[in-house]
């Protein structure tokens, strides 16, 4: 990873003058500027909508949508933030949520807009296809903690951030609670980047909707445990109120109910059904009293800029200059505008509090033990001293090749070897909380372990071929003792634990951190304890085995040479 620049770092004059925005901050459930006033999101999504990708059939079986595979960056263009803002502030917005940004661009003037008007944001950090935690084969891994500090080192020194999203939906249904630790770690090691760097932004997660059970359950397994485990703000994506509802018809009193428990703050992060036109609003003046209010602070409507499937609020013209605003823009600009939300509980009178994790059940299998912290120390380390086969740099540009190859490496494994090497070191299962030493490396270090792994069994040049994927590294081990002692060493940096303070690296540099006493464990821990986004991940079809952390990296011997397992 590079050193990010000053523009980048958001260090810029109009970022260090005495006319900041107030910061927020959450105590308990609820959210206040510095004058101790509760501050209630009233928010828009602003994404324009990008390309969507092919769905894999590993995403689509569980219970994924078409993802995009590209985005425009809305923070990028001057000219746009500046002819949008009027219409923002006729909405009567204070915060907007931006899905995806390109980290390397300047976003200085945008954010510098949209804070002189007074407008926070809630920007997610995961990216389109690779940049984000897979549903159907989650992982956290050293390529998105890297691509995540990218963007929070891009952004965090703006005043007027109010977070960072380290997903949107995920998770959508029970089959894929699995990915939930993996979410869940991620949430933890950008808290403690973020703290290590003097912000205070805040960490959340937004949900897809669902049963009373499903979505009860995934909210509470977010939001439990140790401060430093959970997120601070938490998502529903709820597109329940059509039309003309109420919070009965709605569903509202038994959402609101089911939250009532949650000890962060909670927001609707979408709302805005339109599949009972025209939309209506009302669930604005819900959102923004009792008791509604008394759970959420606030939510974004979804969206401003039109989408495919028909949301959106504006039209813009084909030269990009101007903008028509729609009925619905008109009756959510009244609403929102005619919102005065109770400035109750007074932020003395709120005591923080932690809950209790909830065990697996029929609507939760995920494990409260967490993966590691993604070592990018220990991976390279792995793959420039241990391992014979290196993938192709071009080859490890594409999703879809990583994806097939580790499939087929993984299966030679398994059927080559007579079951005595598999991929269970690069593996992870978030329902029995078994992570291998190698599970956090990127995508292209784990197939070049899986690749490597098959070569010591059959060493031959040939087995490091891979259909011209894949050649034999010029540094490999001359012995497969060797290997395993390089191995061992590169493993023995390894903080205890497995959970230390991430670092932004430079040029693909480690991320060796600080270690912290923190535990891979929620429940052990002091106290207790990718929507419309892109989760359609770096390894679309991977189901590799869990449990590997007992066997040990270099631990089995196959045919008289030491496999790197």
């Amino acid at each position: 990873m590079r050193f990010p620049s000053l523009a980048l770092l958001g260090v810029s004059l109009f970022s260090l003058t005495a006319n900041a925005l107030p910061k927020i901050t959450r105590t308990g459930k609820y959210l206040y500027d510095e004058s101790g006033s509760r501050f209630y999101i009233k928010g828009v999504a602003y994404q324009p909508q990008g390309e969507l990708a092919e769905s894999s059939d590993a995403n689509t079986a569980n219970g994924g949508f078409p993802e995009p595979s590209s985005f425009h960056d809305p923070l990028s263009s001057p000219q746009n933030c500046t002819r949008d803002l009027p219409y923002l502030k006729q909405l009567g917005v204070n915060s907007i949520r931006v899905y995806s940004v390109n980290s390397s661009l300047n976003h200085d003037e945008c954010m510098k807009t949209f804070s002189d008007a007074g407008i926070y944001l809630l920007l997610d950090v995961s990216l389109p296809l690779n940049g984000s935690i897979d549903r159907s084969s989650p992982s956290w891994s050293t390529n998105l903690l890297n691509e995540y500090i990218s963007t929070i080192d891009a952004f965090r020194n703006y005043d007027n951030v109010l977070g960072f999203n380290i997903g949107n939906e995920v998770i959508t249904t029970v089959g894929n609670t699995n990915a939930a630790p993996y979410v869940k770690a991620a949430a933890r090691d950008v808290k403690a980047y973020l703290k290590s760097v003097n912000s205070n932004a805040l960490v959340g997660y937004s949900a897809t909707d669902g049963d009373a059970d499903f979505r009860n359950s995934l909210a509470e397994y977010m939001t439990c445990g140790a401060e430093d485990l959970t997120v601070d703000l938490y998502g529903l994506n709820n597109y329940e109120w059509c039309g003309d509802e109420n919070l009965n018809s709605s569903n509202w009193n038994t959402i609101t109910q089911g939250f009532s428990g949650i000890p962060v703050a909670t927001y609707m992060s979408e709302f805005g059904c339109i599949f009972r036109p025209p939309r209506l609003w009302t669930e604005v003046a819900a959102l923004f009293s009792s008791p509604v209010s008394d759970v959420f602070s606030g939510g974004m409507a979804f969206s401003y800029f039109p989408t495919s499937d028909g949301y959106g609020m504006v039209t813009i013209s084909s030269d990009s200059n101007t903008i028509t605003t729609s009925d619905d823009f008109t009756r959510l600009s009244t609403q929102y505008n005619a919102t005065t939300p109770p400035n109750s509980p007074s932020k003395g009178s709120v005591q923080a509090g932690t809950t209790e994790c909830p065990s697996e059940s029929a609507s939760l299998i995920a494990s409260t033990t967490l993966p590691p912290t993604p070592n990018e120390a220990v991976c390279n380390c792995i793959n420039e001293k241990s391992l014979a086969c290196q993938l192709n740099q071009a080859s490890a540009n594409s999703p879809t090749i990583v994806g097939d190859l580790l499939n087929y490496a993984c299966s030679l494994l398994g059927s080559g070897t007579n079951g005595t090497a598999s991929c269970d070191p690069i593996g992870g299962n978030g329902t029995s909380g078994e992570y291998g030493e190698l599970s956090y490396c990127s995508p292209a270090i784990k197939l070049s372990y899986a690749m490597s792994a098959y070569y010591e069994f059959n060493p031959i040049d040939s087995s490091c071929d891979f259909s011209g994927n894949a050649t034999l590294s010029p540094n490999r081990p001359n012995t497969a003792s060797d290997a395993s002692s390089a191995a061992q060493q590169c493993l023995s940096s390894e903080p205890s634990g497995g959970v230390f303070t991430p670092t932004a690296s430079s040029s693909g540099a480690s991320n060796t951190g600080t270690a912290s006493g923190s535990s891979t464990s929620p429940a052990s821990s002091s106290g207790s304890s990718s929507g419309g986004s892109n989760n359609s991940g770096a390894l679309p079809s991977l189901n590799i085995g869990a449990g590997a952390g007992a066997l040990g990296l270099m631990g089995a011997v196959v045919g008289g040479l030491m496999v790197a397992l």
